[in-house]
């Protein structure tokens, strides 16, 4: 089968290996291949939020929407953004992902190792264990996991999100991303 009638579809379905908020059972999966430096993710993780808390407000069910992250990475263009996916994943062991997630978002325009050990502290992490899983790179293979699963996707660059296994290619909009995960719904 030739790749490219395949470059619209999700080629790994999410499952329990995944960083998700939600059931994976839910109506509509969403899911974001992104990274923690780029400008664009930061702008796509504000609209998922808020996506997020319209769907939970209008529709009284927190499950109704399951948001996915997996990490795709440029190194070229965002150098700071691999170690900060290491971080995440180091703060996944801890628990603390989807906090993790949301610091290195709130904060992505300092990504330096001294803030990320900082925000890893915030959030009362074990700093030596965070540490040693960064200094033997322990989660390098999850993330090229996620960086090939993009790839086999047909993702080329980050942000990129799939709606039930469809890609979302319209505009990067509150208004043109609901109509999408509403139509995809029904």
């Amino acid at each position: 089968m030739n790749q490219d009638s395949n470059a619209n579809q999700l080629f790994v379905p999410p499952s329990e290996r995944d960083h998700y908020q939600g059931l994976l059972s839910a109506p509509v999966v969403l899911v974001e291949y992104g990274n923690y430096q780029s400008p664009q993710c930061g702008e796509v993780y504000r609209l998922i939020q808020a996506i997020q808390h319209h769907f939970d407000s209008v529709f009284h069910q927190e499950n109704w929407l399951c948001v996915v992250f997996r990490h795709f990475i440029e190194n070229s263009i965002y150098p700071q953004a691999r170690k900060a996916a290491e971080v995440a994943e180091a703060a996944a062991v801890q628990g603390q992902f989807w906090q993790m997630h949301k610091m290195l978002f709130t904060h992505q325009h300092a990504l330096d190792n001294g803030c990320l050990v900082e925000y890893a502290d915030r959030l009362e992490l074990d700093i030596s264990s965070l540490l040693q899983d960064l200094s033997k790179q322990r989660h390098v293979d999850r993330i090229n996991e996620d960086i090939k699963s993009g790839l086999n996707s047909g993702v080329t660059s980050a942000p990129a999100l799939f709606i039930n296994g469809v890609r979302y290619t319209e505009r990067w909009n509150k208004a043109q991303l609901m109509e999408a995960i509403v139509a995809i719904s029904h």
